[in-house]
């Protein structure tokens, strides 16, 4: 069922062929691998254990792929690569491309439909346990900038709930839930964690979003990282977006730290780009010109961009984070 909405959503047919970069026990690879062997499409699998950007690109042009999935730090990567190692490579053939599994900067995917000039960028939201739950298309791209997208064809109309399991109106945050014929039965030997993800039909896995007057779902951030100061609420992603912005940051994740003043305060943690030497206090001016004074940064540490916790998949890691943050101020 996975394979025939997404073959239906991508416009994918048998002459089609993917490199599946993500590992294969991740959702993004594991799906997409069934839509390609449903339409009869060549697969491609990139085995190395650690991704290499200009080997990802030759590998891409040399398979005569027309599609692949990547993550924004992956599609980052590619577009470091110098324009001089990228001549022989041949893009001809790449007409799909899939961003996803963590918020994609405009000007990332302005870079991308650069590189890639033949192709059309997808974005998607979803989750191992609901799979595709909303998909933007290449048409919809700049139209609804920080949208993820409307419900995938075949989903029921994803709901919106407040803590009270009332639905909420657009353009307010509330839990995300969706319904689909995919939708996972429960997590192993769990049923209290299984009980908790389910109302009726409907699936959720702690993602708070919003629905705009059009019906475009914009996701805020994960309930658990939800940061309470002083009794009011901050999504991490909003102060992100807003130090992301500033041309010095390559790459920034933001997190609560215990304060006995305000219960938490807000943490960032961020890698400068090459041969930048942005300091704390200009970036805390900068974001104090685009958010509330309850959102602006107490703290902003600098790390590397090995050093930044990441999933197999890219993701950012916010516990991992947090708890690394902590651990260096209890050092110092």
């Amino acid at each position: 069922m996975i394979a025939l909405m997404t073959a239906i959503e991508l416009g994918l047919e048998r002459r089609d062929g993917a490199l599946l970069v993500m590992p294969m026990c991740h959702a993004n690879s594991l799906y997409f691998f069934t839509t390609f062997l449903y339409c009869g499409g060549a697969v491609a699998i990139y085995s190395r254990p650690s991704f290499d950007p200009a080997l990802c690109l030759e590998t891409l042009g040399a398979t005569g792929a027309t599609f692949t999935s990547l993550v924004p730090t992956q599609y980052n990567m590619l577009l470091d690569v110098p324009a001089a190692e990228r001549g022989s490579m041949a893009f001809d053939r790449v007409e799909k491309l899939m961003i996803s599994s963590a918020p994609a900067r405009v000007d990332t995917k302005r870079a991308v439909m650069e590189m890639f000039p033949n192709s059309g960028l997808f974005e998607l939201y979803g989750s191992t346990e609901a799979a595709w739950v909303t998909m933007l298309h290449p048409d919809e791209q700049f139209d609804h900038l920080g949208s993820v997208g409307r419900e995938t064809v075949g989903s029921a109309p994803i709901r919106l709930l407040d803590e009270d399991g009332n639905e909420v109106p657009d353009g307010e945050p509330g839990e995300l839930f969706s319904s689909a014929p995919y939708n996972f039965q429960g997590y192993w030997n769990n049923p209290a964690k299984t009980a908790e993800a389910f109302r009726g039909d409907y699936l959720s896995v702690g993602d708070i979003a919003l629905r705009d007057a059009d019906g475009y779902i914009k996701l805020i951030d994960r309930r658990n990282n939800l940061i309470i100061s002083g009794g009011e609420n901050i999504y991490p992603s909003e102060v992100e977006h807003a130090l992301a912005a500033h041309p010095s940051v390559r790459d920034v994740a933001v997190v609560g730290r215990p304060d006995d003043k305000w219960g938490e305060c807000v943490q960032a943690a961020v890698v400068r780009r090459a041969g930048t030497e942005t300091g704390d206090d200009e970036l805390i001016a900068w974001a104090r010109e685009r958010l509330a004074g309850f959102k602006v940064p107490r703290e902003i540490v600098f790390l590397e961009a090995d050093e930044m916790p990441r999933n197999a998949t890219g993701k950012i890691l916010h516990r991992v984070l947090r708890e690394m943050l902590a651990a260096r101020s209890a050092g110092k």
